[in-house]
C-alpha cells in the first residue's frame, strides 16, 4: 500500500499532545507505514512502508540547536508530562532539543518509540499503548 504526505499531514494535523499520539499511530498504520524517523532539528520526518516507500515530510520550523549533553532524567520528566497531554507539540520539540534528544523512531509494527542523543545511542524505547 503507497501512502502520501496528504494522508499523513492530515492524521497530523489533528494531534495536539501526546494524548493523541495512540489515534495517530492508529492512523499511520491503517496507512500502510511501517515506522518513520523525526528529526528534532527542523521537525522533518521520513515515512517508510513496504517496498522501500519512503515519503519525506519537510522540516516544520527553523533550525533548533541541541544540547550537546543528555539530561535523560529531565527528558523522562517532560515526556510523561507530554504524554499526559500538559503541553503541546512545539513544548515537546524545544525540550527535546534542550534536553538532548536529536531522533525518535516509532516502529508501528512492533509499537515502540524509541528516542537517540546527537550521537545515535539510544536513550529510551516504550511501548506505544493503542
Amino acid at each position: 500500500m503507497m501512502f502520501s504526505l496528504d494522508q499523513i499531514t492530515s492524521a497530523h494535523s489533528r494531534v495536539k499532545s501526546g494524548a493523541d499520539f495512540p489515534q495517530y499511530i492508529r492512523d499511520l498504520k491503517a496507512f500502510g507505514v511501517s515506522h518513520y524517523i523525526a528529526f528534532v532539528e527542523d521537525g522533518h520526518v521520513n515515512y517508510h512502508g513496504t517496498h522501500q516507500h519512503v515519503v519525506q515530510a519537510p522540516g516544520k520550523y527553523d533550525a533548533l540547536v541541541l544540547s550537546e549533553s543528555l539530561r535523560e532524567d529531565v527528558f523522562k520528566e517532560e515526556l510523561l508530562a507530554h504524554q499526559l497531554g500538559k503541553t503541546d507539540y512545539p513544548t515537546f520539540i524545544r525540550m527535546c532539543a534542550e534536553t538532548g534528544i536529536s531522533t525518535w523512531e516509532v516502529n508501528i509494527e512492533k509499537l515502540t518509540c524509541t528516542y537517540f542523543d546527537i550521537e545515535g545511542n539510544l536513550v529510551l524505547t516504550e511501548q506505544i499503548p493503542i
